[in-house]
Formats: C-alpha cells, sequence, structure tokens
C-alpha cells in the first residue's frame, strides 16, 4: 500500500470515528431531549396534581364551615319537638286547663318556641312546607297512607313531624301521611256488609 492509500485509509477512518463520535453526541443530545421532556411532564402532573389536592382542601374546608354544626343542628330539633309536644300536652290535660295561668305560661312556651326557630332560620335551618304538596321521597318519609277521595293520589294530607333543611342539605325528613284514592270495590263491599 502506498502512502497515499495509506493516508487515504487513514482519513476515511478518522471522518468515520468523527461521524460515529457525532452520532454519539447527537444521540445524546437526543436523550437530554427525552431526558428534558419527560422532567417536562412530570413537573406538569406534580402540578396537577397539587392543583387538584388544594381543590379538595378548600371543598372540605367549606364543607366544615358550611356543616360542621350540622348533628349539633339535628340534634336541637329534638329540644323544638318536645317544646311543641309540651304544648299540646299542656293544651289537652284537663287539670291544667281551669288553671287561671295557663294563658300566660302558654306564651312564655310560644315565646321560647318562636326564639328557638328564629335561631334555626339565622343558621340557615328551614322547615320543610309539606302539606298540600306532592311526595317528594327526597323531602318526606310517608308514615301511612290515608284514603281520600278529595286530595290528589300522593300528596301530603298530614305532617306527622316536620322535617327541616339545613341549607341545601337535608337535616331531617318529613314524617307524613300521603293521601291514596278510596278503592271502590272495598267501599261497596263495606257497604253491603253493614
Amino acid at each position: 500500500m502506498s502512502e497515499n492509500d495509506k493516508k487515504k485509509q487513514d482519513g476515511k477512518i478518522a471522518s468515520d470515528k468523527s461521524l460515529k463520535n457525532e452520532k454519539k453526541e447527537e444521540s445524546k443530545e437526543l436523550s437530554i431531549d427525552e431526558k428534558l421532556k419527560e422532567a417536562e411532564d412530570k413537573l406538569l402532573r406534580s402540578l396537577a396534581e397539587i392543583e387538584n389536592q388544594r381543590r379538595r382542601f378548600e371543598k372540605e374546608i367549606k364543607d366544615a364551615f358550611e356543616f360542621g354544626s350540622f348533628n349539633f343542628a339535628k340534634e336541637s330539633l329534638a329540644i323544638l319537638d318536645n317544646l311543641q309536644r309540651a304544648k299540646i300536652a299542656i293544651r289537652n290535660d284537663k287539670s291544667l286547663k281551669e288553671n287561671k295561668d295557663l294563658d300566660k305560661f302558654l306564651e312564655n312556651i310560644n315565646i321560647i318556641e318562636r326564639d328557638l326557630i328564629s335561631i334555626f332560620e339565622k343558621n340557615n335551618i328551614k322547615k320543610i312546607d309539606s302539606l298540600k304538596k306532592k311526595f317528594d321521597p327526597n323531602l318526606h318519609q310517608a308514615m301511612t297512607e290515608i284514603e281520600d277521595n278529595e286530595s290528589e293520589q300522593g300528596s301530603v294530607i298530614q305532617e306527622i313531624q316536620p322535617g327541616y333543611m339545613f341549607g341545601e342539605r337535608l337535616l331531617r325528613p318529613a314524617l307524613v301521611g300521603v293521601a291514596k284514592k278510596k278503592d271502590v270495590k272495598n267501599h261497596e263491599n263495606d257497604e253491603k256488609n253493614s
């Protein structure tokens, strides 16, 4: 081999080596780009997760403020119920009806009842208006069906215990009696048997 051939071959080998080195550097650059994209993707995912967590915490804090007293409010309804039951029992007691101070006593109970209802309303606790409304299983609990041809079937015609809402949440369903149409066949049989 001549020296020229040797130089050409050495030059060729050198250029092949430099091409390989350039390709290695390009592959290193690509891997760096890939690593950068991967790191950027991880960062975006982490930021999204942090944002979701922040929103969850904000919702939990909001719910805690709005509904933190939910159980207290629910149990406080028993006070109002007992006060109303006491008022009815006192009015129906024959021995107390003769007492000259009965009206003063009932007026004091009425004042306490109004104050309690006012406190409930200030704290966004409202009574569910049930009578003569269509039965709603989200607000009412049917305790009995009452035969009544004058009322629309499925409407509430008796309120056994009032229901209450705490903001948009149901605090306690109303216990109600629901109208149903009289069964004509059973009604005719009852008349025949009489």
